[in-house]
């Protein structure tokens, strides 16, 4: 799948590295935007369709 947000191509990367600490906090900023009205809300759908296809370590 194609991402569009840097946000997300960097947390598909750190997912399949298994680096779970820096997707924690790629996660918690992009909620962070998003709560905060700061995004129009298409970085954090994106995050959550990556966050389902993605497995930790699956790169490895």
């Amino acid at each position: 799948m194609e991402y569009t947000h840097q946000s997300v191509k960097d947390y598909v990367e750190a997912k399949k590295r298994g680096d779970r600490a820096t997707t924690d906090r790629i996660v918690a900023e992009v909620t962070a935007r998003f709560d905060a009205r700061t995004t129009d809300g298409s970085e954090i759908v994106e995050l959550g369709r990556a966050m389902e296809r993605v497995s930790l370590g699956e790169g490895e």
